[in-house]
């Protein structure tokens, strides 16, 4: 089992398909009820295209209740590194994935015409942002097409890619239909967004609620038995459109309260206010409040990205959302805020310039306990900080060398540094931007002589020396 070739051929023959060779699959009527059956009976081959932070836990969900699960990734060395059972993510396990594969019901390939095999066809592909902040889709519709090219009668096939309200219907259904097969009559389609909190082990993916929503009442029927067999519980909506929606409602709505408490911290700050003081007062009240936390601004795919799909189709209809950009503002303005901060501390307590300063940055993942480098705000400090003259290194347990990025691809390579006192002490200024667990704070505070906390990291720690070195932002 030690090579693609080796895992896929298990597969294959467990599902009547012999390694290597295409056969064209026996078609039969379609009728609905002869797929529900087989994923009520967990018979089906459940296939998964895009193996990253939603794919992955996604596909080992279906493999734990007894699906067989093909993984489809354009990567060859994650397909090769995942059927020799390592893992890409931090927060999963090798021994997950080989135990997996082990068993059987887990094999990956970068071979489209594998996914021919499939029962049920997962996309899990991303949706950034263009150049000019609009959506782009092309992984979506690149992944339509290959999925065209090998689509047969009798398969359902789900979006789970966050998007605006209408993409399911008006690009991905057209899309597959070039294959001469109609949704509803050859096959069905669904939509069901992606709910992902990597790193979080009180919200794994078998616990979370999934939202779903199918073209048409046999499409909804069968991808709502299809994720119930292996998810907590299922939630139908009454249209695609509105299961999209609901997608960048959740994200909306963080993204507008995380700009509100990010606002109030520049002003409290500049009132001599400890916001996150503010903040866990507030929440002892038993209604009408929830916490949200300032920071250094947004990361991930999700909350910096997905608002900004629904101003571009509201703008599409003649629909101002100034609510929505003013929170985007807000949470993008946030970096600068912070090197702002460092700045004028700097000057106030050593009379030094940014130009001529050495800055550690500690943690440069969007979120704590993964190495996840989407859209990370700790990124955009350290172009700031660079652009200013300074001298910019990072330590990050989760990101050990900084990959290739679209916007920040002059750090592409750059290693992280070992935190120790000596290292500390050869900075003039230490900025968290992402509080991992398992990081020495004690040592930061020790050795560190100013600190930026953007996330209120020490606060366990406060005691005179707090007060002396440490500077909130």
């Amino acid at each position: 089992m030690d090579t693609t070739t080796d895992v896929i051929g298990v597969f294959a023959r467990r599902t009547g398909t012999a390694a290597g060779v295409n056969h064209e699959p026996i078609v039969s009527p379609v009728d609905p009820n002869d797929l529900l059956a087989r994923f009520t009976a967990r018979k089906a081959v459940v296939a998964v295209v895009g193996l990253g932070y939603v794919g992955l836990p996604l596909s080992l969900c279906a493999c734990d209740v007894g699906f067989r699960v093909l993984g489809f990734d354009i990567s060859a060395e994650r397909v090769d590194a995942l059927n020799r059972g390592h893992s890409p993510l931090h927060h999963i396990e090798d021994k997950k994935i080989a135990a997996a594969v082990r068993s059987e019901r887990f094999a990956v390939t970068k071979d489209p015409e594998r996914l021919r095999q499939a029962d049920a066809v997962l996309i899990c592909v991303p949706t950034p942002l263009g150049e000019h902040r609009e959506p782009d889709l092309s992984f979506v519709e690149q992944t339509s097409r290959m999925l065209a090219g090998v689509l047969r009668r009798g398969q359902l096939v789900v979006l789970e890619s966050t998007t605006y309200p209408g993409t399911t219907r008006d690009i991905v259904k057209p899309i597959l239909e070039t294959s001469g097969l109609r949704s509803g009559t050859d096959f069905f389609l669904a939509y069901s967004p992606e709910r992902e909190d990597p790193g979080n082990p009180e919200f794994e993916t078998s616990r979370i609620p999934k939202v779903v929503a199918g073209d048409g009442e046999d499409a909804l029927r069968l991808a709502c038995t299809l994720y119930g067999r292996f998810l907590a519980r299922t939630v139908p909506v009454s249209s695609l459109e509105t299961a999209e929606a609901v997608k960048l409602t959740e994200n909306i709505f963080r993204a507008v309260n995380v700009a509100l408490v990010n606002e109030l911290k520049v002003v409290f700050t500049a009132l001599g206010i400890d916001t996150f003081e503010v903040i866990d007062a507030a929440k002892t009240k038993p209604f009408g409040y929830m916490p949200f936390y300032p920071g250094p601004g947004l990361g991930g795919h999700c909350i910096p990205i997905d608002p900004f799909y629904l101003t571009w189709k509201a703008r599409e209809i003649g629909i101002g959302t100034r609510f929505i950009e003013l929170a985007g503002e807000v949470n993008t303005s946030m970096p600068r805020y912070v090197v702002d901060r460092l700045r004028e501390e700097l000057d106030r307590r050593f009379g030094k310039g940014l130009s001529s300063a050495r800055i550690l940055i500690v943690g440069i993942a969007y979120k704590k306990n993964v190495g996840d480098m989407r859209e990370s705000p700790a990124l955009t400090i350290m172009e700031y900080l660079k652009q200013a003259g300074a001298h910019v290194d990072y330590c990050d347990p989760y990101v050990p060398v900084i990959p290739p990025t679209r916007q920040h691809g002059g750090f592409a390579g750059k290693a992280s540094v070992p935190l120790t006192g000596s290292t500390l002490a050869d900075y003039d200024g230490t900025v968290i931007a992402t509080d991992h667990d398992g990081v020495d704070y004690a040592a930061i505070l020790e050795f560190s002589k100013l600190i930026v906390d953007t996330r209120n990291a020490l606060a366990k720690l406060r005691g005179a020396t707090y007060a002396h070195k440490v500077s909130k932002a």
